[in-house]
């Protein structure tokens, strides 16, 4: 896309927390936990102090091997450190390799595996509880960003060590590789340039900037090992606005923080955003100076949006969603506003960027896509990835012309607005759409923590859902709120910690269905 290619010399990774200290130097990051590469910097630094970090950590990178091309796999206990190490192996021209902290250690051993003999930065902790001895062997070297173990280089014994110039790779060349949601199986290693990094980065910049046009503080609650912080830390440290990095999202906590630091921006998951519904009850008001509140990943129930919405007290605080996939970012947007009902529209996530991205949703069985009939949605947009690591086969199957198919089904409306109905690997037939029967429950019973519909053994939609309290939903609140609705089983209640999900916060609906099934094989469902 046009806009996208237009000078575009990368984001340039290796040097994001230096560029920025240029201009912001004095700016802070505030963060909810401890460092583990560096615990005595606290919980409130500098861009300036955190550049240097990284320009450390880079160096002791260097001095253990690393070097410009090797790839780096850093798996290590959530922090934000995750994304200063990724920032400091791109320093030095190596490529991190981001894997999710909620991975199990044998999906990790496998990503290790496919990523050909790399460096591991982990920590004693994943390497004596969960990580097989195997990854000494798919491993170059073993390094450590806290903890010691047999065998592994403990990077705080490398400090001290000579400061290396920084490495620029040309904008076409790797330079972060993340994974997938793991939604139906092992993830696949999405690989991306400076050239799509930038592509991605510059229409949410465009899009933030009439939105929040002054200096606010971002809040940002996202995985670590997720493409999307990078792009909107980018953002937010480009602009010099005061961050706040959440770790951890549990109500209480994040109440707390909100009410002393008054965030202007909220950057997080879909489901991080319906945990947080309660603080719109809090007597401290800690949503009040909130004016934008912006979600990406997936579409988002319209009583969250409205929750939060009503919580600010700002004049016109606007809840924006972006619509996209970790292999081509952010593809189309929509904003809602007071005045502007969530419920509108049904499931229309919003649209393409105007120069930057754009959609198409193609037949699946020759009848014109339609809400009756949805088709497949493809997009194209110079933020994609450009392989996927050792299955260039599978990644080949995704595109066609350069459009990407997205996976998801759903139709476009006269005027553009892209609507999505389901995941295509969850499409029950003849229901209808599962999201829009999911959202008209949540609207209906505001009890409701979560619900998905998942096809069961037979083929029948099962809602499974899960309270605030957890205690039983009332059968004949059940059956006031089902009405109108198309046919399903009785529901299943599971607590929400039990349901399966991605780093970010996704629910794996595959792997929800076949829990399901196996729970009515051992006996009557809870």
């Amino acid at each position: 896309m046009l806009l996208q290619r237009i000078a575009n010399r990368g984001i340039r990774l290796g040097t994001l927390f230096e560029r920025a200290a240029v201009r912001n130097g004095a700016n802070v990051v505030i963060l909810d936990h401890d460092l583990d590469i560096a615990p005595e910097l606290g919980r409130r630094a500098t861009v300036a102090e955190l550049a240097d970090l990284v320009d450390d950590h880079a160096s002791r990178l260097w001095a253990a091997g690393v070097r410009p091309g090797r790839r780096v796999v850093v798996h290590k206990s959530n922090s934000f450190d995750i994304t200063l190490l990724a920032c400091a192996t791109a320093r030095i021209g190596a490529v991190p390799v981001l894997l999710s902290p909620q991975l199990d250690g044998a999906t990790v051993a496998e990503l290790v595996r496919r990523t050909d003999e790399p460096f591991l930065v982990t920590d004693a902790v994943k390497l004596a509880k969960e990580l097989p001895a195997e990854v000494f062997d798919l491993a170059a070297t073993v390094l450590l960003a806290s903890g010691s173990h047999p065998g592994a280089v403990e990077l705080a014994g490398l400090a001290g060590s000579p400061r290396v110039a920084p490495v620029t790779a040309p904008p076409e060349r790797p330079t972060l590789i993340t994974h997938t949601s793991g939604t139906t199986g092992t993830p696949k290693l999405a690989v991306h340039t400076g050239r799509t990094l930038e592509a991605r980065y510059r229409p949410q910049a465009l899009v933030l900037r009439p939105i929040v046009p002054g200096r606010e503080t971002i809040a940002i609650h996202v995985s670590f090992v997720h493409s999307r912080l990078i792009t909107a830390l980018a953002i937010s440290l480009f602009r010099g606005f005061p961050i706040l990095v959440l770790a951890h999202s549990e109500p209480g906590h994040v109440a707390e923080l909100f009410a002393r630091l008054r965030p202007g921006i909220l950057e997080a998951h879909p489901n991080s955003f319906m945990e947080w519904e309660e603080l719109a009850e809090d007597p401290r008001r800690p949503l009040a100076n909130v004016k934008l509140f912006s979600s990406t990943f997936d579409a988002i129930h319209p009583r969250t949006v409205r929750t939060m919405l009503a919580a600010s007290r700002r004049r016109a605080p606007v809840f924006g969603q972006l619509y996209g996939q970790s292999e081509v970012g952010p593809a189309v947007a929509r904003s809602f506003s007071r005045r502007r009902d969530a419920d509108a529209d049904g499931r229309c996530v919003g649209m393409p960027f105007p120069g930057f991205t754009d959609v198409r949703v193609v037949s699946r069985n020759g009848a014109p896509p339609s809400a009756d009939n949805p088709g497949y949605i493809e997009v194209r947009s110079d933020g994609r990835i450009v392989t996927y690591l050792g299955e260039q086969a599978r990644y080949d199957q995704q595109v066609e012309d350069g459009w990407w198919r997205m996976g998801d089904v759903g139709y476009r409306t006269r005027w553009g607005c892209v609507h999505l109905l389901d995941r295509e690997v969850d499409l029950i037939e003849g229901f209808g759409s599962t999201l829009a029967a999911e959202d008209a429950l949540f609207a209906r019973l505001p009890r409701l923590a979560e619900v998905v519909i998942v096809p069961g053994a037979d083929g029948r939609a099962v809602p499974v859902i899960c309270t605030k309290d957890d205690r039983p939903l009332e059968a004949a609140d059940w059956r006031a709120a089902a009405a109108g609705l198309p046919p399903m089983a009785d529901p299943v209640q599971w607590r929400l910690g039990e349901l399966p999900a991605t780093a970010t916060t996704k629910i794996k609906r595959l792997e929800l269905a076949r829990r399901l099934a196996a729970a009515e094989d051992d006996g009557p469902a809870r």
